[in-house]
C-alpha cells in the first residue's frame, strides 16, 4: 500500500469520525429538546362558546413529532377535525391519529392519549388547540 493511498484512507476515516460525532450529537440534542418540549405541554380545552364558526388551522412541532390540523366549528361545537400532516418518527404513533375522534365526541381536549403514541397524541392535541385558539371572537 502506498502513502498516499494510506493518507486518503486515513483522511476518509477521519471525516467519517467527524461526520458520526456531529450528527450523533445533533441528534443527542434534538431528542433531549423534544423531551423538553413534550414536558411542557399543557392542554386546556378552550371555552367553546368563544369560538366563531369556521375551518381553523392549528400547527404544533416538537422536533421529531409535528401535527398539522383543521379543525371545523359550528354553532360553537367541533364538527370536525383533518389532520393534514402528522410528523412522527414510529409506526405506533399512527395510531395517535385516532384520538380526534373522541375529542368531537366529547367536546374537550382532556381525553385519554393512545397508548404506545402518547406523545403523537399530545403534539395533535396541542395543535387543535391552537387551531381553537385562533378562532376565538
Amino acid at each position: 500500500m502506498s502513502k498516499g493511498f494510506k493518507k486518503v484512507i486515513i483522511s476518509v476515516l477521519c471525516l467519517l469520525v467527524i461526520l458520526g460525532l456531529f450528527f450523533g450529537g445533533r441528534l443527542l440534542v434534538d431528542r433531549a429538546r423534544y423531551r423538553q418540549i413534550i414536558s411542557e405541554i399543557e392542554i386546556r380545552t378552550p371555552n367553546l362558546t368563544n369560538i366563531q364558526d369556521g375551518t381553523f388551522t392549528g400547527y404544533f412541532d416538537a422536533i421529531l413529532v409535528s401535527a398539522n390540523v383543521d379543525v371545523t366549528v359550528e354553532e360553537h361545537r367541533v364538527t370536525d377535525i383533518v389532520i393534514n400532516n402528522h410528523h412522527h418518527g414510529r409506526d405506533s404513533a399512527v395510531a395517535a391519529e385516532t384520538i380526534i375522534v373522541d375529542v368531537v365526541e366529547y367536546q374537550s381536549l382532556e381525553v385519554d392519549t393512545v397508548s404506545g403514541a402518547t406523545n403523537s397524541s399530545l403534539v395533535i392535541l396541542k395543535a387543535i388547540q391552537l387551531a381553537l385558539g385562533s378562532g376565538m371572537e
